[in-house]
């Protein structure tokens, strides 16, 4: 969580996300003519990156517990292994009669997965998780101004980023340069995320490719978490508790994404990634009994405003 120029490279392939969505798509809402998806495939894309939101930050939780048994990168490491064993073995997928354009987008997605998720779980192991993804969002809203060039997306970028700055501003003051490092180079990598995600998805059927790429990430980590952990990975609560974190971290949200990319501008889904945070502050409330104070609620007010201001601004491009 960069390689070349993600943000020029996502102006560029934005169209590719949206030429894939001129495809039937697995909800079966056809798409509007000049290729724009209908408002009930919109509206079904906008509900996956919430669950994927959601299914994220509460996986975070889960693998928050698993670090004084296996630290960070030994974390990441199960978490991807057994994402990558679910969904090669779900998907299934061809591995032969593809071009090398279709491998140079799951090998991009693969190392732009295991990568980011290194970089973040190195970040919040340094400084506070609600800093850490203020920090990384960074890298989303850059690019949902890029893809889009309009002054309204530049507006909700902004907006986004006020109630992002909020949320996060609590740990701001127990930062240091290592943890900020980490976070800022984890949202460079998630916009290569965002760019070959959207590749994938337009040139693999289902989650075909996603499966292939996961299997890339999964070699990416598991050398790092093999050498920071050593056996303990191989503790039965760990391997349990990691095959959670791997399901709600990992396969169910990042399946959820390719899925909605399909269907959304890499404009607008960048920006709806800033409900990340605003899931983060749930599950911290949910599960942790963390309390919202009043400035975290009007941080998640603006957050909120900002990504239905872009998918409504959406509906014009």
């Amino acid at each position: 969580m960069t390689t070349g120029d993600p943000v020029t490279g996502a102006a560029r392939t934005a169209p590719s996300a949206s030429a894939a969505s001129t495809a039937p798509t697995a909800g079966g809402a056809g798409p509007l003519p000049g290729g724009a998806p209908g408002g009930r495939a919109r509206l079904g894309a906008v509900g996956m990156v919430i669950g994927s939101a959601l299914s994220l930050q509460f996986g975070s939780a889960v693998a928050a517990t698993l670090f004084p048994r296996a630290g960070a990168l030994g974390v990441v490491a199960l978490r991807l292994v057994f994402s990558a064993a679910l969904m090669l073995a779900v998907c299934r997928p061809r591995l032969r009669g593809h071009s090398r354009a279709d491998w140079a987008a799951v090998a991009g997605l693969g190392i732009a997965l295991g990568t980011m998720n290194s970089l973040f779980y190195q970040a919040i192991d340094r400084i506070p998780l609600g800093a850490a993804v203020t920090l990384e969002l960074l890298g989303p809203l850059v690019l949902s101004v890029v893809a889009s060039r309009r002054l309204l997306s530049l507006v909700w970028a902004l907006l986004a980023l006020a109630g992002v700055y909020l949320l996060g501003s609590s740990g701001f003051d127990e930062l240091n340069f290592a943890g900020v490092g980490f976070a800022l180079a984890a949202g460079g990598m998630w916009v290569a995320y965002i760019v070959f995600n959207s590749r994938t998805g337009a040139r693999f059927p289902k989650a075909d490719g996603l499966a292939l790429a996961m299997g890339i990430a999964a070699l990416v980590s598991a050398p790092l978490g093999i050498l920071d952990a050593g056996g303990a990975l191989l503790d039965p609560v760990t391997l349990g508790l990691g095959a959670a974190v791997a399901v709600l971290s990992s396969g169910l949200p990042y399946t959820l994404e390719l899925f909605a990319l399909r269907r959304l501008p890499a404009a607008t889904f960048a920006v709806l990634m800033s409900l990340m945070p605003v899931a983060a502050t749930l599950a911290g409330f949910l599960v942790l009994d963390q309390r919202l104070k009043p400035l975290e609620l009007v941080a998640i007010a603006l957050v909120i405003a900002a990504s239905a201001g872009a998918v409504r601004t959406s509906r014009t491009t």
